[in-house]
């Protein structure tokens, strides 16, 4: 079966690349003639782990192809997912497809969208009598993991009234079915709701061990141990219930304020979320409260960020604690040095000048009074801290990610400030 891809942001390039990584033939469609070249060349326009050797071992193999005829794209793909990172005209472009298609085409949207957005594209199609199988069908990727996320997913869910449908997408994702990957199939908007959720979830978890952390400075306990102990509970599980971390990513405000709006129009009110959201949200002021209240100040003092990406593996700052903390301590008066492996071009657009950026962590490092890890980037744990130890001005790292060794750092005579930790 050949298979179509809508989109050349970051779901339909990740999508079309790991559906061609299962041996069917893909074509990722985009009106862009630029980006569609520059992808069919292995150049992706986002940094994202495994991503370009993904698809030049499929370009090169055959399987994955890039075009911009939407009349031959629609013609030829037996299933299209509707990939585009945003909604805008989705319902214009479902009822193209099914004009141009040969017999009703089955449609599986992964572009986040709205609740009530399938029903309303459905009423539409039978308003201008036209036929097409939707399905709403959320992928649940986190940026610099997006990959390993296609591959190895917790469930494949499914929102759809047609059981052929759903027969349809357990053959594409055969290997994954095979496997034992749960698949759960309901209605469209209970499918919509679920990656708002998950996503406020998450950020109500992350949340609650930020809070917890600040806690545990005050009562001489240790946030890390506390995690692992909390996160061994099967009922909590670790993964994103480690301290430091802010909650961030391409999606994750758009789909916090779509939820809180869906909430609003129905006269809910989601307090636990909105509670979540303002902790997530004054993680960067309290960080540099804390690195201001250690230096006495950083008015006019060199202070050295290691990572602007919201987490390792991605070049994305959407949503970053460590920038947020940049600009916070520029505002009060710090000059920043910011070293990061791959966003700082991303970091430069939503800084504005306001930061020098640096060539490696030991140029970010020379000469200022603190350093601080704000993004959990695997290599900064290799650095040569001897060498670190005498470029800083002052032997202090502020480890905002609990990342380092902070006995070794300690016993080579650095003052070492992680978070939650006594």
């Amino acid at each position: 079966m050949q298979i179509g891809v809508y989109g050349s942001g970051y779901l339909g390039t990740v999508i079309s690349a790991c559906l061609a990584d299962f041996g069917t033939p893909v074509t990722c469609c985009h009106p862009d003639s630029s980006r569609m070249v520059e992808m069919a060349q292995g150049r992706v326009a986002f940094y994202e782990k495994n991503l370009t050797e993904v698809i030049r071992r499929n370009v090169r193999a055959g399987r994955l192809a890039y075009s911009t005829d939407m009349e031959s794209f629609a013609r030829k793909a037996g299933f299209i997912f509707l990939a585009e990172d945003t909604p805008h005209h989705l319902a214009e472009l479902v009822l193209r497809i099914a004009k141009l298609a040969p017999k009703a085409p089955v449609i599986s949207i992964v572009t986040p969208v709205p609740v009530g957005t399938a029903t309303l594209i459905e009423k539409k199609l039978k308003e201008s009598n036209l036929r097409a199988a939707l399905i709403s069908q959320p992928m649940f990727f986190t940026p610099g993991c997006a990959v390993e996320d296609f591959n190895w997913p917790d469930r494949i869910l499914l929102g759809t009234n047609a059981n052929e449908s759903v027969l349809l997408v357990k053959q594409i994702f055969h290997p994954l079915v095979m496997r034992g990957v749960p698949v759960i199939v309901t209605n469209h908007e209970t499918a919509e709701l679920a990656r708002e959720a998950a996503t406020a979830f998450v950020a109500t978890k992350i949340s609650f061990i930020n809070e917890i952390a600040s806690l545990c400075e005050h009562v001489n306990a240790d946030a890390v141990n506390l995690s692992l102990a909390l996160g061994l509970d099967k009922k909590i599980a670790p993964r994103c219930l480690q301290p430091g971390a802010g909650m961030g990513g391409l999606f994750a405000e758009s789909d916090m304020d779509s939820l809180d709006e869906l909430a609003r129009e129905n006269g809910i009110a989601l307090r636990v979320l909105s509670a979540a959201r303002e902790v997530n949200q004054n993680l960067a002021e309290n960080l540099a409260d804390k690195i201001s209240g250690i230096v006495q100040s950083v008015q006019n003092k060199d202070v050295g960020i290691l990572g602007l990406a919201f987490k390792p593996n991605t070049n994305s700052v959407a949503g970053s604690s460590s920038l947020q903390l940049a600009q916070s301590l520029v505002s009060r008066g710090a000059r920043v040095r910011a070293y990061d492996p791959v966003a700082i071009p991303e970091a430069k657009v939503q800084l504005n000048g306001t930061v020098r950026y640096c060539e490696s962590a030991y140029a970010a490092a020379e000469g200022v009074e603190a350093l601080v890890v704000g993004t959990g980037w695997p290599e900064f744990r290799g650095l040569d801290f001897s060498r670190i130890k005498h470029l800083l001005k002052r032997p202090l790292i502020v480890d905002t990610k609990n990342l380092l060794d902070s006995v070794r750092l300690r016993a080579m005579g650095f003052e070492y400030v992680g978070v939650g930790r006594a």
